[in-house]
């Protein structure tokens, strides 16, 4: 079986994320059988062809124009091959496969719709550039099947954009992080913890507001933040215009045992992300037995069980993301019923489950498109 996978960038990319993740770990559980070629956008440093994790990495140039110089390459080399399956990971602008990827077996995978809150992370111009491509582009993937992280831009795809073949696998966790921690040894100091990039769109700056809430009733408190990326220098200005520098500490990048050590310390982590596809983050704290408290927006009221695993407050309410993170930290019964609550939650994601719906969606695809020729 030949298999082509498409995205902007590949799991050794110094920018890859959540969506990198995913379709790396699909990979590493994929069939024998399969022979797979993945094309992503070549960066400073790196070879034009490399073996990852069993998979054969093409990366071609460059980075922000990879929608037009993968169209290229598709037609000049890649269309030659005689692929049985194409998937296009849509993790950026995307790629619109369908309009000139023809006669072979296409799916999609979509994290999440960017929409307008590109504009909180780039300048105005090349984030309306972004935002408009989307919009336009999407528009292609009408007849082609897409698997979805989550339901949070299911109703939108369906509504919006004609979707109809739509299916989903969540996201799992590798538990290696938690392998050497007992996820109930708690720090005996109250602590909220933060891990994930240090952007705009992510609204840190939430975290540590409601933080400076939560200290007026437990004085103790402390919020350790974990995670790099361009925001952190205003955050840091934050916390010292707060007056709160001696119960804030900024982790810098983390390893995976730390990231475990830290999750067996906290008493709860919060996420006030504008949006995401999934939340990842949320399911590895829960792991920890940390119960999560986040704002109620696409992917992250998917990712928190609300009153059982967590807690959802309203988007952009930062007195009600206080209130509940206090909650947890002055109510010792109802964190420790959440702890187990959240463990036994993140239990019910496994990388394995994500591959099989894969795997499953796949097949039915390369089925269909047999049995119409």
């Amino acid at each position: 079986m030949k298999v082509l996978v498409i995205n902007w960038r590949c799991i050794k990319n110094p920018e890859a994320g959540g969506a990198e993740v995913y379709i790396d770990e699909i990979l590493k559980r994929k069939p024998a059988d399969w022979d797979v070629d993945f094309v992503a956008s070549l960066y400073e440093g790196a070879p034009e062809t490399e073996v990852i994790n069993g998979y054969t990495v093409h990366r071609i140039p460059n980075n922000f124009l990879f929608n037009f110089t993968f169209k290229k390459a598709w037609k000049k080399r890649f269309s030659k091959v005689g692929y049985d399956l194409v998937v296009d990971v849509m993790s950026k602008i995307p790629l619109a496969t369908p309009n000139y990827i023809k006669n072979v077996p296409l799916m999609g995978i979509h994290y999440h719709i960017h929409g307008v809150s590109l504009f909180k992370e780039l300048n105005p111009l090349p984030a309306s550039y972004v935002y408009l491509m989307e919009k336009q582009l999407l528009k292609a993937y009408k007849q082609t099947p897409l698997l979805l992280i989550a339901e949070s831009d299911q109703s939108e795809l369906i509504e919006r954009y004609g979707n109809k073949d739509l299916t989903i696998a969540y996201c799992g966790i590798d538990r290696q992080f938690m392998e050497n921690q007992n996820p109930f040894a708690k720090s005996e100091t109250p602590t909220l913890f933060y891990f994930g990039r240090l952007k705009k769109y992510k609204r840190v700056d939430h975290v540590i507001l409601s933080f400076a809430e939560v200290l007026k009733k437990v004085p103790n408190a402390q919020l350790a933040i974990a995670g790099k990326g361009d925001d952190e220098p205003r955050l840091k200005e934050l916390v010292q215009s707060l007056g709160i520098e001696q119960s804030v500490q900024f982790l810098g990048f983390i390893s995976e045992e730390e990231k475990g050590h830290w999750c067996s310390k906290a008493w709860t982590f919060a996420i006030t992300s504008e949006k995401e596809g999934w939340g990842i983050v949320v399911i590895e704290a829960n792991a920890g037995a940390v119960p999560v408290v986040g704002y109620n927006v696409e992917g992250v009221r998917n990712s928190i069980s609300d009153g059982y695993s967590g807690f959802l407050v309203e988007n952009g309410n930062i007195q009600q993301l206080a209130d509940k993170l206090t909650l947890l930290m002055t109510d010792a019964t109802l964190r420790d019923t959440m702890s187990h609550n959240a463990l036994e939650w993140s239990n019910k994601f496994g990388w394995d489950n994500t591959a099989e719906g894969f795997l499953a969606l796949a097949s039915r695809i390369i089925s269909n498109h047999k049995g119409a020729q």
